[in-house]
């Protein structure tokens, strides 16, 4: 993993900033994010996050590039990082290995073609046009996942699909494949690479909004039940000053994020707890 880190006015910062207490200091926070996109157009997109975050703490912010949800969750364990977005199978793995893992904020999706407005995304299985028209057809056809942790991705199929079809994925499908993203396994379904594929709906209407599909590319041949979206998660041991103005700063006047809002189709960064992610904890621990 390496931190590419913005500076924004650190002496002027450090002259406005309210000091921290002793038994809080830390010189940088560091942010770990899942692998949605490319890096540089996360740190475009997260540029106004970093500067507000700067601003309210007065030290550098990095964001920590990851190759995959694994590694995310590694990072925020182990202290790697300070915050991390995780998706919710990954935070459930997160909290797994550290109980004192908090999710504090996640991102509230604007209407979709292929997701719901608020707080919830599905999983689709997508199909090629000219491959599938309904679910019994792709029998024996080639599937792509995108990543072990990934909710939308593996999880959830792997529990709520594998129980509509009454058997394993790999009993179903010719081939199961792990992509290593949602963009991986929709590049693959249009490439042909794959038949059909399991994906997160927001990065579906992604695809959408920026062209590279249309409303009738694919056919939606089956959606999860609704699932809360990606929080973002404080570390175990990081102190209590330093989360009441992280909170602060992403949750309140987000007038000043409506840059980076709009680059993750979202309207608003909303409050989260432990609670909203406790159904799919018990779901993954039932597996």
């Amino acid at each position: 993993m390496r931190a590419l880190t913005y500076l924004f006015g650190l002496i002027l910062s450090f002259a406005l900033v309210a000091p921290l207490s002793a038994a809080c200091q830390q010189t940088a926070l560091r942010i770990g994010v899942i692998p949605k996109k490319s890096m540089e157009v996360l740190m475009q997109d997260y540029q106004p996050l970093l500067e507000r975050l700067h601003q309210a703490l007065g030290v550098p912010v990095s964001i920590v590039s990851a190759s995959s949800y694994e590694s995310v969750v590694d990072a925020v364990v182990s202290g790697g990082v300070d915050i991390a977005w995780l998706g919710p199978a990954a935070y459930v793995l997160a909290l797994q290995r550290d109980p004192r893992i908090e999710p504090f904020a996640s991102l509230a999706i604007r209407q979709g073609y292929f997701t719901p407005a608020g707080h919830h995304y599905q999983a689709l299985l997508l199909a090629r046009r000219d491959t599938a028209s309904d679910i019994e057809s792709l029998r024996g056809k080639r599937v792509a996942l995108s990543d072990p942790a990934s909710t939308s991705g593996s999880v959830v199929p792997n529990v709520e699909f594998t129980a509509q079809l009454g058997q394993p994925l790999a009993r179903f499908f010719g081939a199961v494949a792990y992509s290593g993203s949602h963009d991986k396994s929709l590049d693959a379904l249009l490439e042909g690479r794959v038949d059909a594929a399991f994906v997160a709906s927001v990065r579906a209407d992604a695809y959408l909004n920026s062209g590279r599909i249309a409303r009738d590319t694919f056919n939606v041949l089956w959606r999860s039940e609704r699932i809360y979206y990606d929080p973002y998660v404080f570390r175990g041991d990081l102190c209590a000053e330093y989360k009441t103005r992280i909170r602060a700063a992403m949750l309140e006047n987000q007038q000043g994020l409506a840059a980076f809002l709009a680059s993750q189709d979202a309207s608003a960064i909303a409050p989260v707890s432990r609670a909203e992610y406790a159904p799919l904890v018990r779901m993954m621990e039932s597996r």
